[in-house]
């Protein structure tokens, strides 16, 4: 919306010229060392990351001292924080009047400061609305190290109409934004029970009484650690199945796998078949260990990284499709890889494999297990598709009513927007 556009009463004006912006000093930059236990809050893009307001679960602690040194980035409530480097750049948050007592900003971070032209609340649904977010995004463009410079931010233009009438988009704003923030929450909580109930049916259905053959997994199968390559390697070029494959898959995705070069020739003993199962051996996010997941036919050569390991049946009256849901299931995942005090283990090995106590019927029962788990897994497929496309309705819908309400078409709040939030 250029300034000849603006509705009447309305002004452009330079963010710089409406608002206090203030961000760490270099020089003063803080290193992980110097956190301390208690003391005044140091906050990061972490706290932007629950919401409309600061959240202060995840921040650190710095010394008095630390924090007296930098007196324009102590906070105060209806301070705005923004990314300005980094994964979360662009990112929004306002400091609500729950403000727990002294707080700063890492380096990361920019805070803005309304000042009497402007309504705290009305600069940050501005900053958050499409309008801001295009500026930002076409700053980045074809950025090699993506990163917001407060010289810039200060030239952003605000499109700025009377106090009292920020006051009446606010007060619109508000009532809108928190009947879709209540149906985002519900359709979010929704979600959560839908991939929680399929979790539990698969537990459920290995606890159940059933005249259970119980063998370990070395008796029933033989492993092999994955390959080791680098960048200098110039061998052999293959597809490679990775950490970043697992996620929550059931099968191995063949239409997402890496291509990579090995040194020299691929051993057939690394090959990966039909019926092999895949666990992650070692990652620095410990709730991946222990993941399992299962090839297809795989029609070119394909093999899988060295923080991986290959799991191979050796007995030919085991479905390798009900071994890999029994293997996903809670009861196995928390044998795997807990160590006796309850700890998560840091790194998976083929000892650990070898002596996991595993649950087995006969064949048919196996199969009969697999059927009435994959119908199930299709029902809570089909309920999550449902809330994922309604938190994504839900996000554009937010969007579309902040564009509107910066572009002086907010008259009064759409009552459609609170009948399509509740339902």
């Amino acid at each position: 919306m250029s300034a000849r556009r603006l509705p009447p009463g309305w002004k452009e004006k330079e963010l710089g010229k409406i608002a206090q912006l203030s961000g760490r000093i270099g020089w003063k930059g803080l290193t992980a060392k110097e956190y301390t236990k208690k003391g005044p809050l140091f906050l990061s893009v972490h706290s932007l990351n629950y919401g409309d307001y600061v959240d202060y679960r995840d921040a650190f602690h710095i010394s008095q001292e630390r924090y007296d040194e930098s007196p324009e980035i102590m906070l105060r409530p209806n301070d705005v924080l923004i990314c300005k480097d980094g994964a979360g750049i662009g990112k929004l948050a306002i400091v609500g009047d729950d403000l727990p007592g002294q707080a700063t900003i890492n380096s990361s971070l920019l805070l803005i400061r309304a000042q009497e032209d402007i309504l705290p609340k009305y600069l940050y649904y501005i900053l958050c609305s499409p309008y801001f977010q295009d500026i930002v995004k076409s700053r980045l463009m074809g950025a090699t190290t993506p990163h917001l410079y407060q010289r810039d931010i200060a030239e952003f233009p605000i499109y700025l109409p009377s106090l009292a009438e920020q006051q009446r988009i606010v007060t619109i704003l508000d009532e809108a934004l928190a009947a879709l923030a209540t149906a985002t929450d519900n359709a979010e909580k929704n979600l959560k029970n839908a991939r929680d109930l399929f979790d539990s049916c698969v537990s459920s259905t290995f606890q159940e009484d059933h005249d259970w053959e119980e063998v370990t997994l070395g008796e029933v199968a033989e492993f092999k650690n994955g390959l080791n390559f680098n960048k200098s390697s110039k061998g052999q070029e293959i597809s490679i199945v990775g950490v970043r494959n697992f996620q929550n898959n059931l099968w191995v995705p063949l239409d997402d796998l890496d291509r990579v070069r090995i040194d020299g020739e691929l051993n057939d003993a690394y090959v990966l078949r039909r019926g092999d199962i895949l666990t992650v051996r070692s990652n620095g996010n410990k709730q991946l260990i222990g993941r399992c997941i299962l090839a297809p036919e795989i029609s070119s050569k394909a093999s899988h990284s060295g923080f991986t390991i290959r799991i191979r049946i050796t007995r030919p009256d085991i479905d390798p499709h009900y071994l890999v849901r029994f293997l996903k299931s809670a009861e196995a995942r928390k044998s795997l890889v807990e160590s006796g005090d309850g700890a998560q283990i840091s790194n998976l090995n083929q000892q650990a494999l070898t002596s996991l106590s595993v649950k087995l019927l006969k064949p048919k029962e196996q199969r009969d297990v697999v059927a009435r788990l994959e119908g199930i897994e299709a029902d809570a497929n089909r309920l999550q598709l449902f809330y994922e496309q309604r938190i994504s309705q839900l996000a554009e819908l937010r969007q579309s009513i902040l564009q509107t309400a910066f572009s002086g078409g907010l008259n009064s709040l759409p009552s459609e927007t609170i009948d399509e939030a509740a339902e």
